[in-house]
């Protein structure tokens, strides 16, 4: 079973997020690290993340860009230059809306950037559309586009707000 990897050190914002896969039936284990180097050896399966039925290697990987250890800048450029993980998706979700973080992680190989919104309700909507878009295995297998629960996504740097 794959999952999704949460990189995120605020546990208030791991709880929220939980919440809100629970309330989107994203039905794909939330899997969450709480720092750059940690996400690393969750994604290369590393010490304790060896044990791949315990730890399964993640369909998606929702990353915050202020991270302690490593910065989610980092573990972007990581995971672009690790051959194992590069196809991985990336999605950027930070509460940073500075069109200069935008930039940078779409030149660092991001496949979207998501701005953490400040109600639960529109949170809900952002995991349905990461559910809808990025989960459905028809989605990944052939590309197709999906109305992702009111979000637009741009392409091929796929932004919410």
């Amino acid at each position: 079973m794959k999952c999704v990897l949460y990189a995120e050190d605020n546990s208030d914002d791991v709880t929220i997020m939980r919440l809100a896969f629970q309330r989107a039936e994203v039905g794909v284990p939330l899997q969450v690290v709480h720092d750059g180097q940690e996400a690393m050896s969750y994604l290369l399966g590393y010490q304790q993340y060896q044990d791949r039925a315990r730890y399964p290697e993640p369909r998606v990987i929702l990353l915050d860009l202020n991270l302690p250890k490593l910065s989610g800048f980092e573990v972007l450029q990581k995971i672009r230059l690790t051959p194992s993980i590069a196809r991985t998706p990336v999605l950027m979700l930070t509460s940073s809306d500075l069109q200069a973080d935008i930039e940078k992680s779409a030149a660092l190989g991001a496949d979207g950037y998501l701005v953490k919104p400040a109600k639960l309700t529109r949170l809900v909507e952002m995991a349905k559309a990461i559910h809808n878009y990025w989960l459905v295995d028809e989605n990944v297998s052939t590309g197709a586009k999906r109305d992702a629960a009111g979000f637009e996504w741009e392409t091929p740097f796929r932004t919410l707000r």
